[in-house]
């Protein structure tokens, strides 16, 4: 993706949140007028940050729609429908730094003999990962590593936020996938 698509999408975030917040309308593009690369279907996330702290963050795992288009529905959503926080106000779009993550296709992890050997992969390759096991299901993107740096740590959280029993993950009978994610983000508009 070239800088100017990186710039394109953050813009183009940024006059979703605030087209919404000021008329309640959401933003129409003209397929015709945008890049081939801003047409192409990809999955993304969103995150919006407020003083360094999470203000939002909703994506999608599989590429549904052009690349614009999923960086407009999931602006949206990570503005005013997550569900962690109260929907955006118009007072706070000027504090709001956003992070798009464009995301690889999903890849089974590979199957592993014990968790021990499960950890040791995952502190290698530090992959965004989903994970489900009986309708209850996960995700969190790379960036997340960030945060819990430990393997176990990460796989304990990430069953939590499934709403799994945290150390699920260790008898290794839940489906584990990986990917990895174009991140940008921009603090200029």
């Amino acid at each position: 993706m070239t800088p100017n698509d990186k710039k394109y999408l953050l813009r183009l975030a940024k006059r979703t949140i605030d087209k919404y917040l000021q008329s309640k309308n959401i933003i129409q593009l003209e397929d015709s007028k945008l890049t081939k690369t801003l047409l192409d279907k990809r999955a993304t996330f969103v995150t919006l940050e407020k003083n360094h702290n999470l203000r939002g963050c909703i994506g999608n795992l599989e590429p549904q729609k052009p690349l614009y288009q999923s960086v407009i529905d999931n602006s949206l959503a990570s503005a005013f429908l997550d569900p962690r926080f109260p929907p955006l106000d118009k007072t706070e779009l000027k504090d709001i730094i956003i992070e798009i993550s464009v995301l690889s296709s999903l890849k089974k992890v590979p199957i592993f003999k014990n968790s021990k050997d499960l950890l040791n992969y995952l502190s290698q390759k530090r992959p965004g990962l989903f994970i489900k096991k009986n309708g209850f299901q996960a995700t969190f993107l790379p960036q997340v590593w960030e945060e819990l740096p430990e393997a176990k740590n990460f796989m304990t959280q990430l069953c939590l936020k499934a709403g799994m029993n945290p150390d699920e993950w260790q008898n290794l009978e839940m489906e584990i996938y990986e990917y990895q994610v174009e991140k940008f983000k921009d603090t200029q508009y």
